[in-house]
C-alpha cells in the first residue's frame, strides 16, 4: 500500500522552508547564547542534506516522500527542543513516533538490501513486519537508557543535558509511540522502501 507522494517541486519548497526555520533557530542560539538551540539546529540542518548527499555521492536517489520524511522528523524534534515540548505534551509523542519510523525505515532498508545482495541470506517478506517492530523496540530501550545516563551525568556535574527522562510513565508512553511509528513503517515500508533497498544492493554489487 502506497501513500500519496508530494511532487519534487513541493518537496523542495517544504524542505527549504524547514531549513530556513532551522537556520533561524541556530541564529537565535548564537544571539542569545543558547548552546542547546545551536547544537540541535546544526545537527538537524546537516541531516536534512542526507538525501542529497546519498544521491550525489552514492547514486541512491530518494523519492520526494522519503526526503520529506527525513527532514520533517528532525525538524519536529528541533522545534520541540526550542520550546514546543514544554507547551504541548503531545509534541513529544509525535516526535517519538516520527523518529521511530526513521529507525524502522533504516532497519528495513538495511535488512532488505542485505537480503537482495547475498544469495545465502533469505529473509521472508512476512518476517519483515516482526523485524521492524523488534528493531524499533530494541532501539527505544537503548535510547531510554541513554537518556537515563544523561540524567545521571547531569546530576553529577550540574550541567544541563539536551535530553532528559521525565519518569517511568513518560518512558512507557515513549515506547508506545515508538511502536506506533514502527507499525506505520511495517505497514507501508515495503511499498516505499523496497526501491531504495534495491538501489543500495545495486551500489554494493557495483563495488
Amino acid at each position: 500500500m502506497k501513500l500519496p507522494r508530494p511532487s519534487v517541486r513541493n518537496q523542495r519548497r517544504l524542505t527549504a522552508g524547514m531549513r530556513l526555520l532551522l537556520a533561524g533557530i541556530v541564529v537565535y542560539g548564537l544571539v542569545y547564547g543558547q548552546p542547546k538551540a545551536i547544537t540541535n539546529g546544526l545537527l538537524s540542518l546537516a541531516i536534512t542534506f542526507v538525501p542529497a548527499v546519498m544521491e550525489r555521492n552514492y547514486g541512491i536517489p530518494l523519492d520526494p516522500w522519503l526526503g520529506l520524511w527525513i527532514t520533517l522528523a528532525v525538524f519536529l524534534h528541533t522545534m520541540g527542543s526550542a520550546g514546543l515540548y514544554g507547551h504541548f505534551e503531545w509534541w513529544d509523542h509525535l516526535t517519538h513516533a516520527m523518529s521511530a519510523s526513521l529507525v524502522a525505515g533504516a532497519g528495513y532498508t538495511f535488512a532488505r538490501a542485505v537480503d537482495l545482495h547475498n544469495d545465502r541470506i533469505h529473509i521472508p517478506r512476512r518476517f519483515f513486519f516482526v523485524y521492524v517492530l523488534v528493531v524499533v523496540l530494541a532501539f527505544g530501550v537503548v535510547w531510554e537508557l541513554f537518556e537515563f545516563g544523561l540524567d545521571v551525568a547531569a546530576d553529577a556535574t550540574g550541567i544541563e543535558m539536551p535530553l532528559a527522562q521525565h519518569g517511568l510513565d513518560d518512558t512507557v508512553r515513549d515506547l508506545i509511540f515508538n511502536s506506533l511509528g514502527a507499525l506505520a513503517v511495517a505497514t507501508f515500508g515495503q511499498a516505499h522502501l523496497s526501491g531504495v533497498a534495491e538501489k543500495i544492493q545495486t551500489s554494493l554489487t557495483a563495488r
